[in-house]
């Protein structure tokens, strides 16, 4: 069948073989034929017997087989291989697992690892009992060193087409696994990083054997393989992300009780600098590679995570060690005052306690406690405050203490601040949303300190303090405060610091001004973006010619109420007429001039001459002008005329200058060129364009129209207004 080019069944392909003294198949493939019957020609061309025992392989890679479910994928001018088929490639690596030398073993797994991601081979594989004899070569220490790296690979490849089921392997392998991670001599480093690849799949897939592998694995020996590896390049860093995604995939299938265990020993210093020493201080942010970003982002989120239990318990009325942390945090705040404890008065007492907590910012200063009582951020909020009155006792003291000698209206509540602080950073943090599958955004700052979060609400808290005096809020200024902190912390988080000692540093430096400066760019920004917009260039183009014409009327009632002008005497004896009046005449026909003195406005009846707005051939101005000779003079224009005459002006000024020289213009139907009429248009465009634009605000404005519908299917119908005689 000669090939159609307008057959989408029928491609062209290139076929080969290994042995390169054979000449190369160069034809067509219909993809509607069996592929058995494809295969056979090519055997027939290769002068090949027993075409049953032959496939088809890309010669790229990953050079997969070609079989009938995946043959509608061949593309033209595709390069194949005639090999031999996946059940006789299965057999013999196969023949040469069970009962092959040590060279033929070693060959089946190299051909294996290479074949293993093809599902075709694996599914071929598994249906010939093949991962039973790897298995069980595994388990029964049948493969070496150099063998056992190939064998995994194989293992994890054929599992990961989801063939079979994980929770079907026994704990003999597991176990088998287990021990090549906690092996205390140097392990190859292709059998550690494919252990830990087969454990992580196992804890994800498994309910069954997570127990095992939990119990088995205790996650400091765990993490000194990151510190450990003496891997070169590429290989070392894929058993550090191997590693933490074990840990990532212990840590998320964890019980809550144990979730706390991996927090505590996560956020330890020992542990933390071993991810900080060998992992964030040899690379800045920008050069980690994507897997190794992502692993980092899942670990902090499941860090973070750990406090959403308590972000979302509201105080308890009757939870009296959360009573007693109120009370704990105003002796804190106000600790050089021991007045209260002096009052015997029951009732001064209370008064006294009353004040103090409203100094601290609370909304219900008699019972403080409710202001905990909304969940997110709940407790939390209570405990990031504790911290904050415990571990930096001084500055609390002085955030306090400041606040107390402000006016009730400009002073920052403390207590308010805190608690939406602490709702703010759970909503940045994303605290208590599961890892993301693609997520690469993590913060090195949050592995520097073992109290990550409570030090950055410290750090915040007084920033936030300090962003209310420059701004120089009120209570009612509150949310504006909260908007301006948001932006001060997302700016400098997205800068990621890698400690937050450097954090503080950066946000300090982006103060309210600098903010407010960033606003005012954005909206800037935003507003000539919209501008550009076509439904919007096409809007300013009819309003620039409704203003055009507004300009030029403007003008020329400018030349219709008249002008003096300064002239230059023939003779130094004629001061008398050194000023002529022009005007332009109402039905803007005519020029009207005449002499005059330097403080007579004359009529157009008192003026005895006129020129026809005909008769002007052009308006030339500057230099051009033909009594441009006396520097001392500014503001020259001329008008020519058609008989090569020419009247020659000093404008008194630039505006006048400016006006006349446009209405000359628009009365010639020329273009207004002055600085003063662009400047003009300018204003009335965007004056006008904006009120039109109000009704808008907020609202989306498309790229283009929206489509016209279709025609109805007939013009049978007719509008009817009820009206009868």
């Amino acid at each position: 069948m000669a090939f159609n080019a307008s057959n989408k069944n029928i491609v062209k392909v290139a076929v080969t073989m290994k042995e390169e003294s054979n000449t190369p198949f160069l034809g067509h493939f219909n993809l509607n034929d069996p592929l058995s019957c494809f295969i056979k020609v090519l055997c027939n061309h290769f002068k090949l017997d027993n075409p049953e025992d032959y496939g088809l392989q890309y010669v790229d890679p990953p050079n997969h087989y070609i079989s009938d479910g995946n043959r509608d994928k061949l593309k033209n001018g595709v390069l194949l291989m005639v090999v031999s088929s996946v059940s006789r490639l299965c057999e013999r690596m196969i023949k040469s697992l069970s009962s092959g030398t040590h060279k033929e073993k070693t060959e089946a797994l190299q051909i294996l690892a290479k074949h293993s991601n093809d599902p075709l081979v694996a599914e071929k594989f598994i249906k010939l009992q093949g991962i039973v004899f790897l298995v069980s070569g595994v388990e029964e220490d049948k493969f070496e060193m150099h063998q056992l790296g190939n064998a995994l690979i194989s293992f994890i490849e054929i599992m990961d087409h989801g063939f079979l089921n994980w929770d079907s392997l026994q704990q003999q392998f597991i176990k088998k696994i287990v021990s090549f991670i906690n092996v205390q001599l140097q392990t190859d480093s292709t059998v550690l990083q494919t252990s830990l690849t087969i454990l992580e799949s196992v804890v994800l897939n498994s309910e069954e054997h997570y127990n095992l592998v939990e119990n088995m694995i205790t996650l400091p020996h765990l993490l000194q393989h990151i510190s450990n590896c003496k891997a070169e390049g590429s290989s070392q860093i894929e058993i550090q992300q191997s590693v933490l995604a074990l840990v990532n995939a212990l840590f998320l299938k964890a019980e809550p009780h144990k979730r706390k265990y991996f927090f505590s020993t996560l956020t330890t210093r020992q542990y933390r600098n071993i991810i900080i020493d060998n992992i964030l201080a040899s690379k800045n942010y920008n050069t980690l590679v994507g897997e190794m970003k992502h692993q980092l982002y899942v670990l902090q989120q499941l860090l973070l995570n750990t406090y959403d239990d308590r972000m979302h318990t509201p105080l308890d009325p009757e939870d009296q060690v959360a009573a007693k942390s109120i009370r704990d945090l105003r002796t804190l705040a106000f600790e050089e005052r021991e007045t209260i404890t002096t009052i015997k008065d029951v009732s001064l007492r209370r008064l006294e306690m009353k004040h103090e907590f409203k100094k601290l910012g609370f909304k219900d200063d008699a019972d403080p406690a409710k202001d905990f009582r909304e969940a997110p951020p709940g407790m939390l909020a209570l405990d990031n405050m504790c911290y904050f009155a415990r571990t930096h006792s001084d500055q609390c003291s002085k955030l306090v203490m400041e606040n107390c000698y402000r006016s009730d209206s400009h002073e920052c509540p403390f207590g308010r601040a805190s608690i939406e602080l602490t709702k703010l950073l759970c909503e940045i943090l994303n605290i208590g949303e599961m890892p993301s599958e693609q997520g690469q955004v993590f913060y090195p700052m949050m592995f520097a300190h073992d109290h990550s979060f409570e030090e950055l609400f410290s750090i915040c808290i007084v920033i936030f303090n300090k962003t209310w005096k420059e701004m120089k809020a009120t209570t009612e200024d509150f949310s504006k405060v909260v908007s301006v902190i948001r932006v001060q912390i997302n700016r400098t988080m997205n800068e990621f610091p890698p400690t937050l000692d450097r954090f503080h540093e950066n946000i300090n430096k982006l103060n309210y001004s600098k903010v407010a400066k960033i606003w005012q760019d954005e909206l800037l920004y935003h507003e000539e973006k919209e501008m550009q917009a076509p439904p919007i260039l096409e809007l300013t183009k009819r309003i620039k010619e409704e203003m055009i014409e507004l300009v030029q009327q403007q003008r020329l009632n400018f030349l219709v109420e008249g002008t003096r002008f300064q002239v230059k005497s023939r003779s130094s004896k004629e001061k008398k007429y050194q000023y002529q009046y022009w005007r332009l005449s109402p039905n803007h026909k005519f020029l009207h001039y005449g002499n005059c003195a330097e403080t007579t406005t004359p009529s157009v009846d008192e003026l005895p001459n006129k020129i026809a707005i005909s008769d002007i051939k052009d308006l030339v101005t500057g230099k051009d002008c033909p009594h441009k000779k006396e520097k001392k003079y500014m503001f020259p224009f001329s008008l020519l005329l058609e008989d090569n005459h020419s009247h020659d002006f000093y404008a008194p000024d630039e505006k006048t200058y400016h006006f006349w020289q446009d209405g000359i213009n628009a009365l010639l139907r020329r273009t207004m060129t002055s600085e003063a009429a662009k400047q003009d248009m300018d204003i009335l465009v965007n004056m006008e364009l904006k009120l039109r634009l109000l009704d808008t605000e907020g609202v989306h404005i498309p790229q283009s129209p929206p489509p016209i519908p279709p025609p109805p299917p007939n013009y049978n119908f007719s509008y009817q207004s009820g009206y009868t005689n």
